[in-house]
């Protein structure tokens, strides 16, 4: 199996990508703003869920076609995008509503459903699909056998720290969110803040990766 200096240094590597926000971070930041610590925690597994599919589609050699069809990579990436946009667009429009859905009982959320858009935004994140598809197989040691275990633990690996340090950034912005509660004015501000992020976001990923 893999070597300890093996795991340390994709470990490394995927501490570098994650602590440098990306379109799974930017969105777990504006559900944190717009609906909350539940949210947030709930995007978060739903991100690590999408993030661990892509993952297994690169053990599996579906990761490789991904990487070299320009056809599919685009498609992927813009219906991503396009989802984001649709996201942030709700948000902005349903901004007025937040005191209410602040006040709401916590169960009323949509967990499931949080999840579920959570799931998609990870599992279409382009810088995710060319992190697992062209770094993390460099990483697996073919003599030891095994590449798909080896693949599977180098996943696991990279989605535990994106786990902790994705929950800290949605958990700092919910406590923002807490603050802008105690006013319905504020409330709607961050509301369409988060909206507006998401929207940007969408627009982001849909103009950034590779154009060849």
């Amino acid at each position: 199996m893999l070597s300890t200096d093996r795991l340390l240094a994709f470990a490394a590597m995927s501490f570098v990508l994650i602590v440098i926000p990306g379109p799974s971070v930017l969105f777990v930041i504006g559900r944190a703003l717009a609906q909350g610590r539940r949210a947030a925690l709930t995007t978060v597994v739903g991100n690590t869920l999408g993030a661990y599919v892509l993952v297994v589609a690169v053990a599996l050699g579906v990761g490789a076609v991904v990487e070299r069809s320009v056809l599919v990579f685009t498609v992927l990436k813009l219906a991503g995008a396009a989802y984001l946009i649709h996201l942030g667009v709700r948000a902005w429009r349903q901004r007025g509503a937040l005191q209410a859905a602040f006040t709401a009982d916590e169960g009323r959320r949509g967990g499931l459903r949080t999840m579920w858009e959570g799931f998609a935004v990870g599992v279409a994140n382009p810088k995710t699909i060319v992190f697992f598809a062209a770094v993390l197989p460099q990483f697996v040691d073919r003599a030891q056998g095994h590449v798909v275990a080896q693949m599977l633990l180098l996943g696991l690996v990279f989605n535990i720290i994106a786990v902790v340090f994705d929950s800290l950034w949605g958990l700092t912005a919910a406590t923002a969110r807490d603050w802008f509660a105690r006013s319905p004015r504020r409330l709607s501000l961050v509301g369409g803040v988060g909206g507006l992020t998401m929207i940007g976001l969408g627009f982001t990923v849909a103009v950034t990766g590779r154009k060849d």
